[in-house]
């Protein structure tokens, strides 16, 4: 049955011994059928409204283990069955304490529920985010179908005001694309032919016609939610030790509970139903269940504003562990500079150096590869076959071009290349000018240079400068060359810089930063996984549409470093936000039973049952006020 049913079923049977309670004093006004019918009334709500915590409490007691509704369950049955022998013996009933206190428990649990959904508006609105239908082609015209037929390959036209059906590329038509939804970023973004788009983000202006890419379970909007309803569901650690807590407490409890009955009854020598009023106060008062509220809630709206602002917070667990960050380490290309290098210079005989680099990277992975082969295509040169190319790690790639064997790559470990004094020269030059340099050698005879640069983003600066102020060191790991490393980690403010490490070596240094640290590790998700993975935190830096980042524990949509800050900062006002919660609710507890148990009786200060099911019911209700406006928190 649903906690409202429960609830309204507790309090309309609860009114009319409320309405008693209060005017029976001054007319002597009583229900009819007195006793009798505050007994079936309140029969009824032990039966339907609180059956659901009796049954809790009786399967956690076959288990051997107590858990928050043993306390309710027990302080409400014993005041229900004290009452009915009261009721047989001529002795003052509390049937309406066992009443109250249910409606008062289901209300706190009807305000938790309204509460939850608040928190977990984020993933409704990210479900409805999505469109219904499509312009798909079909034949020589496109005809609208349901989204959930659009296959892979598809061409889809966007009209103005539409949002754009699933995950793919422009293949004609241009326009500007609000993806605020999705990436949290504020400015329309301009698409041309080529470009991505995301299903979900809006189109605005101008109409295109784009080729599905990734539909269904496969799209950027999907791969979100279900990460972040993974993160929802998780638990970061510190639960574990509030689960511990509440295994002790609550036996705790009724010890206390049990005490307080006896103190009252045989030293004080007070009457059973005196005793009675006192021990199932504190059982009632001491009902922890702010404690199980305090987490999962505050993780909830964390993870949810996250979504919101394109930040993938994957798990509590990493939340906790972004907390206790104080080092953060960058890659480079990609990361900290643009990840689009342009060659800047060559040394030698321009054709010949850039025809033989350009034939030999066409078959290369290396990031670099593209800003030659892109200043080879910008001089209209022709490329040469090669034979027997070989990829040296870390040092280059080889092959064999008309009969001569050439080398491209890194001058740094080339101790069989012969050098020139005049290469020697340049190659320092452009390196201290913060330039990466590629020797080109021809029969083991460097012939020419190659420098390529890549600008460091433009916010770079600003968003380190941001992490200094929130007390963290800056590292850049990279495998280019010291002098490159040293200018570009000048330029945006870094602390520390590890040069000239080997893609296989990077997770070994985030090792050894770990002796003395707590890492971060800023990276793309792909060539940096190790390094990722090593990390106590991996902040993978999204690229368009590819999110699922098995490495990162925190993805970043946008690919911008300044939410690498907002991540933190998140994930730190999270995590405060927990240990807020509990120490309420833990202090809640603490300062509630002694009043519930009478020790200030003497100075007029008690707490009746049904009054202290209603201090519990606002005590967690508290929390997860707490925990929803983490939403508001200036981020």
């Amino acid at each position: 049955m649903k906690i409202t049913t429960r609830f309204w079923t507790s309090l309309i049977l609860s009114l009319p011994m409320l309405l008693e309670m209060i005017i029976h004093p001054f007319t002597g006004w009583m229900l009819p059928g007195g006793k009798w019918t505050m007994l079936i009334f309140t029969t009824i709500i032990m039966l339907i409204s609180a059956g659901p915590f009796v049954s809790s409490a009786w399967s956690a007691f076959k288990k051997h283990h107590s858990n928050m509704d043993t306390l309710v369950a027990l302080g409400t049955s014993i005041t229900y069955v004290y009452s009915i022998y009261a009721m047989f013996t001529g002795k003052p009933v509390f049937f309406e304490s066992a009443a109250f206190v249910i409606t008062f428990v289901l209300l706190g649990q009807v305000l938790e529920e309204k509460m939850r959904a608040t928190a977990s508006d984020a993933m409704g609105k990210l479900l409805n985010l999505g469109a219904k239908d499509a312009l798909v082609k079909r034949g020589n015209e496109f005809v609208s179908i349901p989204i959930t037929k659009v296959v892979k390959g598809d061409l889809i036209q966007v009209m103005p005001g539409q949002k754009v059906p699933v995950d793919g590329k422009i293949v004609s038509g241009n326009s500007n694309i609000d993806e605020s939804m999705v990436t949290g970023e504020s400015l329309p973004v301009k698409k041309a032919q080529g470009d991505q788009v995301i299903g979900a983000t809006i189109n605005q202006t101008g109409s295109f016609v784009m080729e599905a890419q990734k539909v269904g379970n496969d799209t950027m909007l999907a791969q979100i939610i279900d990460i972040v309803k993974k993160a929802q569901n998780s638990h970061a650690p510190i639960q574990k030790l509030t689960d511990k807590v509440a295994n002790i407490f609550v036996p705790t409890v009724l010890i206390i509970a049990i005490v307080t009955f006896l103190v009252w009854f045989i030293i004080l020598g007070k009457n059973v139903a005196t005793a009675l009023v006192f021990a199932v106060a504190v059982m009632v008062i001491a009902c922890p269940c702010a404690l199980g509220l305090a987490t999962p809630t505050a993780l909830m709206v964390g993870t949810g504003r996250g979504a919101k602002m394109g930040i993938l917070i994957k798990n509590g667990e990493i939340l906790e562990a972004a907390n206790n960050i104080d080092t953060i380490v960058f890659d480079k290309t990609g990361t900290i500079t643009k990840g689009k290098p342009q060659v800047t210079d060559i040394v030698g005989d321009q054709k010949s150096v850039l025809q033989l680099a350009a034939s030999l990277e066409k078959l290369s992975e290396h990031p670099l590869a593209p800003a030659i082969l892109a200043a080879a295509k910008k001089e209209d040169i022709t490329l040469k076959p090669v034979a027997n190319f070989t990829v040296i790690e870390g040092q280059g790639v080889s092959g064999t071009v008309s009969g001569s064997k050439i080398l491209v790559g890194s001058p740094k470990n080339q101790s069989e290349i012969e050098f020139s004094a005049e290469f020697k020269t340049e190659i320092i030059k452009l390196q201290n000018e913060a330039k990466t340099v590629i020797a080109v050698a021809q029969d083991e005879r460097v012939i020419g240079l190659i420098a390529i640069q890549d600008a460091p983003k433009e916010n770079a600066k600003q968003a380190i400068s941001d992490l200094h102020q929130l007390g963290l060191k800056t590292v850049m790991l990279t495998g280019d060359n010291q002098q490159v490393a040293d200018a570009i980690a000048g330029q945006v403010g870094i602390d520390q810089v590890i040069a000239e490490v080997l893609p296989v070596d990077k997770a070994d240094a985030i090792k050894n930063l770990q002796k003395k640290h707590h890492v971060a590790f800023v990276g793309d998700g792909i060539n940096d996984a190790p390094a990722l993975t090593q990390a106590d935190v991996g902040i993978a830096m999204g690229s368009g549409t590819d999110v699922a980042i098995d490495a990162g524990g925190i993805v970043l949509i946008k690919n911008d470093l300044e939410d690498v800050v907002r991540a933190l900062k998140l994930s730190r006002k999270t995590f405060n936000r927990i240990k807020l919660n509990l120490f309420w609710a833990f202090i809640y507890n603490v300062l509630g039973i002694p009043v519930a148990a009478g020790v200030f009786a003497g100075v007029g200060l008690t707490l009746s049952p049904e009054i202290a099911g209603l201090a519990m019911a606002f005590s967690s209700l508290s929390v997860v006020i707490s925990s929803v406006l983490l939403g508001k928190a200036k981020i």
